[in-house]
């Protein structure tokens, strides 16, 4: 088994949830700022060119980065960062599906459209018209989560899960290119203190991260 790996927020979570687990495999390293992900050989097992993905032993591929992770949650139980039992799971899907819809996947498209246009705009679709509103919806998203995490340590309460990597490799990533959490969001900054605290958020760093000037 082994990671097909690039720079970028997405990778990162991965990888920061294997640190948070203790779970070591092989990377195949793709420069995705080069476009390797969109080419040959990478789209003939990823065709849609996203990454990461998990490559089994058998050859089969498995992407998406929460999918990832539950999979290797079922072969390495503790410390659970999903769940250790049904209610558990429940919750952490809860949280997973509320960061997504309402932050992450918003934020991510106003890098798209805004500052990492040029990277983006003959990849995909861009709607660089849209980038500011799009920001501005992922901020109310970013402003509910604030008030989900009043009196918690974590999303799930004093469980670290899976939502919480999502949302953290986000924010650490889109902070210093364009949107950066407004002060007023006290406990946001608060968790994200306790997140950038702990050794995997470091560890997880592309080595060359500040080479490139993103925190991905």
């Amino acid at each position: 088994m082994k990671l097909l790996n690039s720079f970028g927020p997405n990778p990162r979570m991965v990888r920061m949830f294997m640190a948070e687990k203790n779970i070591t495999m092989p990377f195949v390293d793709f420069d995705i700022l080069g476009g390797a992900n969109r080419q040959e050989p990478y789209l003939s097992k990823n065709p849609a060119g996203q990454t990461p993905s998990l490559e089994l032993d058998d050859g089969r591929i498995i992407t998406e980065t929460v999918a990832i992770c539950e999979y290797l949650e079922e072969l390495h139980p503790t410390p659970a960062l999903i769940g250790a039992n049904a209610e558990e799971r429940a919750e952490t899907r809860m949280a997973v599906r509320r960061v997504e819809l309402n932050a992450t996947e918003h934020l991510y498209n106003a890098f798209r459209y805004g500052p990492g246009l040029g990277l983006f705009k003959d990849r995909m679709r861009c709607l660089p018209e849209a980038a500011e509103g799009i920001k501005a919806k992922g901020m109310d998203g970013v402003a509910m989560i604030n008030s989900l995490l009043k009196g918690k340590n974590y999303l799930c309460g004093d469980r670290l899960t899976v939502a919480d990597l999502v949302l953290y490799c986000c924010l650490d990533f889109v902070g210093p290119t364009g949107s950066p959490v407004d002060p007023s969001m006290t406990n946001v900054h608060a968790w994200l203190a306790r997140m950038n605290a702990r050794p995997s958020a470091t560890s997880s760093l592309s080595a060359n991260w500040s080479e490139i000037g993103m925190r991905g």
